[in-house]
This record gives structure tokens, sequence and C-alpha cells, in this order.
């Protein structure tokens, strides 16, 4: 479908890539992962048309249609409603609307003939094109991504940027392109958006590339992994958690094979300098000369991900209650936000607020920061320390500051090396934190404003979306460090990977209440879907008539049918699972194999269990698919008996 051959690219005298290529096939899920600054923002604007590779090219099928979700698309102004700029995705269905609703008009004083057959021809045609069914379609993807159906017909100048980009993604979604780019979708959804996103991706019908930080979304969404790295697109079939384990199978089988090669050339050096001065040598050391300039060099493998050691540091402890809110209430006009809620934080809670936004995550924090102003009572506990990081916090840097100046000014007596530690882990390395604040864009000095938050010493820290701009490597440190912090924490977050590693308690906000969900983020996802999926009993009277009848209603025959189905079903679950794990077994055994030195000195036998391992790894796969639509198929079925008691 999509053909990127032999491509190479250079800004400057800097070489992105270098003889890269890439083939897409028809319906593949790809993630394009990488570290900030290789290049996978360039590919998909190369892919989309937008700049041309200096050597190379890139081909696609007559019959392939690209679209492209770029940040650029931030800056897209319409005075019109939301629901009429999504659905420009069908300008051509439409227009032929705007005809019917001409002839229609006309139709009003002049009953003609030709404008009966005209009209007739133009209504066939626009059912063809589904138009009936077109604002219902648009409707259905604006609401699976967050907008309130009040929202649907205002102006698109009403919203703020991160809205307007859900709108450019859901007119992106509606136009159903052969290949679909999303890059880094889900910085402007909250979690049900991205949970909606995610079923909509693995059901979409074309092929879709997407670059994304978040490791669960890519876990969810795609079936191959293409890493740039090393000016090139090396491959992976499999989702993110596999290509980790994958990358550092082929990294020691790498590392192993350098470290054989460098032995055999010192070796031959030795050889060469030991005789190089004998006539009778000197037939062998020429031999050994030329074998050493044929010789295809083994790469070292360089290891970017390697763990930034930074540490919060702490002034003093709080005392045992960190905050606490009694009969707060909050509303802005008529919008209420809170009403008489109460919470409390004791010291080492490390909390995640998680729901859709809107739902006042953010005044929240605000209100137990104490920068925003309620009715009741909000009060810190002794000795607390509080340090706050959101969006609002970039307006507090001083404009005039390079990068580093502006961490040094901020009263934490870190020495410089350790601030340029901090600032390289996040996104800002060598002549990088010399830059002026002002030229920053909003994202660069976000993540400078949570560099300063992180290095203040305070014992609470109220983070607001603190993985928004960086990328996976540094959001991997950023965990690293709140997993050793010894103070307490509250963090709204939609990143699943996130929450998951690094909070104690889950929050959210209903009725306009703060609540605790005792269990984990996943069993809270799982039982906020279980509710979701509840229809409330609207008309019990119904119920009660329902039982006096004798007759068994049809959905209620089948009841017995998808039991015994779901048994079987379960039954098979746990076959594909023990299976799973055999596989998963063998494949371990031979990645350990084929790790060893001496497997990797007899090309044969590494050749050998290559191939068994790649017969493995598609065995795998294939018991990994069929465990998915397995588990598919038990939610459905458990859905509609849920339903039905």
């Amino acid at each position: 479908m999509l053909s990127v051959s032999q491509i190479s690219y250079h800004i400057g005298a800097r070489t992105i890539f270098e003889k890269a290529s890439l083939h897409v096939r028809p319906g593949d899920k790809i993630g394009l992962v990488g570290l900030n600054g290789t290049g996978k923002s360039t590919l998909l604007r190369m892919i989309d048309g937008q700049i041309q590779p200096d050597e190379g090219t890139i081909s696609r099928r007559n019959d392939c249609t690209v679209g492209f979700l770029d940040q650029d698309l931030l800056s897209y102004e319409s005075h019109e409603s939301i629901l009429a700029v999504a659905m420009e995705a069908f300008r051509e269905t439409c227009e032929l609307e705007i005809k019917i609703e001409d002839i229609l008009h006309r139709m009003e004083s002049d009953y003609d003939d030709k404008l009966v057959d005209r009209l007739a021809r133009l209504q066939e045609q626009y059912e063809a094109m589904d138009g009936y069914t077109l604002q219902s379609r648009a409707e259905e993807i604006l609401e699976g991504i967050g907008f309130q159906t009040r929202d649907l017909h205002r102006p698109l100048t009403e919203f703020s940027g991160g809205w307007r980009m859900r709108v450019m993604l859901a007119k992106l979604l509606l136009e159903k392109p052969s290949l679909l780019m999303l890059d880094e979708p889900t910085n402007h959804l909250d979690l049900p958006s991205i949970i909606w996103l995610e079923k909509y991706l693995r059901n979409y019908p074309g092929a879709v590339i997407v670059v994304s930080h978040d490791r669960r979304f890519l876990d969810n969404t795609v079936k191959q992994i293409v890493e740039v790295s090393g000016q090139k697109l090396n491959l992976y079939n499999g989702n993110y958690s596999f290509y980790l384990e994958e990358k550092e199978m082929r990294n020691e089988i790498q590392r192993n094979a350098f470290a054989n090669q460098q032995q055999k050339i010192r070796q031959t050096e030795r050889f060469i300098e030991r005789f190089r001065a004998k006539a009778t040598k000197s037939r062998q050391v020429q031999s050994r000369i030329k074998s050493l300039e044929r010789m295809e060099k083994v790469e070292e493998v360089v290891d970017h991900h390697a763990a930034v050691h930074f540490t919060f540091r702490i002034d003093r402890p709080s005392g045992r209650q960190v905050a606490t809110l009694e009969k707060v209430s909050k509303q802005f006009g008529d919008l209420v936000v809170f009403k008489n809620t109460g919470i409390r934080i004791e010291r080492n809670d490390k909390i995640a607020l998680v729901g859709a936004n809107g739902k006042g995550k953010s005044t929240l924090l605000r209100i137990i920061a104490g920068t925003e102003p309620v009715e009741g009572k909000s009060a810190l506990g002794y000795n607390v320390i509080p340090a706050f990081y959101a969006q609002h916090q970039i307006e507090s840097l001083n404009l005039d500051n390079e990068i580093l100046d502006e961490l040094k000014q901020s009263g934490s007596g870190r020495p410089e090396q350790e601030l340029r530690n901090l600032l390289g882990s996040f996104l800002f390395s060598g002549d990088d934190v010399f830059k002026k604040i002002k030229v920053l864009s909003g994202g660069e000095r976000s993540r400078v404003a949570l560099a300063k938050v992180l290095i203040s010493n305070a014992n609470f820290l109220l983070l607001d979306e603190p993985t928004n701009h960086l990328d996976i490597q540094s959001v991997n440190i950023l965990i690293q460090a709140l997993q050793h912090y010894d103070g307490t924490f509250i963090v709204v977050s939609h990143d699943r990977n996130f929450i998951s590693q690094t909070a104690n308690k889950i929050w959210y906000i209903e009725n306009y209440e703060v609540k605790e969900y005792p269990g984990t983020l996943s069993e809270y996802l799982h039982w906020r879907e279980a509710r979701g999926n509840e229809k409330p009993e609207t008309q019990p009277f119904k119920k009660n008539l329902q039982k006096k009848n004798k007759k068994v209603p049809p959905r209620r025959q089948n009841h017995g049918k998808l039991k015994y189905r779901l048994q079987k079903l379960h039954a098979e679950l746990e076959s594909a699972e023990l299976m799973i794990e055999n596989l998963e077994q063998q494949k371990k055994v031979l990645g350990e194999e084929m790790s060893r030195p001496g497997v990797y000195s007899d090309p044969v036998k590494l050749r050998n269990l290559d191939s068994e391992h790649n017969k493995i790894v598609q065995k795998l796969d294939a018991a990994q698919e069929n465990w998915n639509e397995l588990v598919e198929e038990i939610d459905k079925i458990e859905s509609v008996l849920q339903r039905e008691q």
C-alpha cells in the first residue's frame, strides 16, 4: 500500500535518515517510537508529502488516501459549530445535500417534472453515500472523544486548543483514510476518550501509524513497532511490550557478536604486530591485514535508555495529616463543580485523580493548593511544603532567563551537573539548556516548569498532567523518581502505565463529590465499564407485567445457549493461556540459547535457532490474537447476560 524505500534526509549537517526503508500493508497497526529528535514526526510529514527526502522514494498506491493528525492543526480556525467542522469530512455528500435542499425549495413554487427527476437521482445518490446517517456518525465520534451533546452546536472558536484538536481528530476519523497517521493523539484526551479511541483503532479497517508516549495505548492498539534509531527504521512484529523484550534480546545478541569480533580483531592485530618485521610471515601478515579491511564491523550497542539517577530531596517531613477539605462547595456561575464534599490526605498517600475532563480535577488541585476560593474549609497540615505543577505555572517563568539559570534561581541549591542531568531527561540536552525561556514552545516551557517543581524540596506535590509533553524515556524517569519519593503527592493523569506504577490510591469525582475507589486502576476501570453498561430501570411496571406473561421473551430463549457458549469459551480461554505460557517459555529458552557466545560463532546453528525462534514468535502472535478474540467474545456475552438479569 505504501513503500518508503532507501530514503535519506538531512537537516544541515545532521543526518536524520540514511538509506531507511519501511513497507506499510493494508490493515497494519504500527507504533512509531524513538528518542525525541530522531525523526518520528519528520517521517510522518514525508509520508504526507509536506517535505521531500533528499534521496530515495516514498510511493503509494493510487487508491491509498492519507489522513494526518498533526499538532499544527491546533492553529485551525472556524466560526462554524464543531459538528459542522467535523462534517467537513463529508464535503462531497454535504454539497449534494445542499443541492437537494435547493431543489426542494424551488419545487415549492415551481413543481416541474424535470426537477422531480433530478431530485430523485440526487436523493438516490445521497442515499448510496449513506448521507442520511452521516450526522449521527459524526455525533457518535464527537461524543466518543469527550464532547457533550449540548456542545455539538457551539462554535469551534469557543474551545481551547486541546478541544479543537479533538474536533480535528473526529474529522479525520470520519474521513476514514486508507492510512491514518496520528502524532501524539492522547495528549489532548481524557481517560474515557483514550479507551474509546483504542477500541476504535483496533477495529479501524485501514492502516494506522501512531506516535505516542503512552505505553498502554500502544500495547492496546498496535501490532507492530517501528523504532527510529541509528538513522534507520527497525521493525518489530508485536506491541510495545513485545518490542521491549525483543529489543533487549537483539541487543544481547549484538553485544555478544561485538565482543567476539573485538576479541578476534585484537588477536589479529597482535599477530600482525608480532610478525610484521619477519619476511617469512609477510604473506600471512598481509592476509590478516586484508581480512581486517574486509571485515564487516558489528556496531557496539548504545544504550539510549540508561536511567538518570534523579532523586527528590525533602527539607523536612510533614505531619501525619497533609490536607483536609470539609463541606467544600464550588461553582462557576450556574456550573456546580463540588457540593459539600470532604477529603483527607495523609502522609505518604500517593493519589491518582482520574476521570473524564470537565469533572473538576484541576479545580480540586487548585482548591487543595489554596489558589481557588471556595465555600467551606480547606487547610494544609503541619509542616506541609507544597509544590504545584499545572499548565498555568509556565506563567511564573522568567522569560528572559536561560533554562539552566531558571532552575539555578529556584533555590534548590543543587549543583549544575545535577540540574543539567535532570534537564537532559526532560529533553533539553547539550546547549539547549542555554536557550531563553521566551523562545521555547508551550510544551517546552511546561517541561521547565515541571523540572522546577521536582527540585523544589517540597514534601507535598500536586501534579496536573505531568506526562503530557514527555517522551516514553522521560516518563519512565519521572516514574522512577516518584517511586522513591518519601513525601505525599496527588496527580491528575490519563496515562494508565504511569498511574499503575506510582499511585497507591485512586480518586474520582462523582455527583459533585470526591470519592475513593478501594482497588487498583485496572479494577477501577473494569468497575466503571461495568457500571456504564448498566441500564437503569425507568419503567418498573413493565417489568412486573412481563413476569405475569407466560410466554418467554425471545431474548430469554437464547439465555441458556449463551451460558453454554460462555462455559465453552472460558475452557478455550484457559487452554489458550496455557499455550501462550508454553510458547513464551520456549521463546525464552531459545533466546537464552541464541545469546550464548559459543552459538554465535556457529552460523549454521545460529541460523537454525533463529528460524525456530521466528516460528515460535509467529505461533505466539497467533495464540495471543486468538486469546484477544476469546476475551472480546466473552465480554460481549457477559454484557448481554448482565443486561438480561
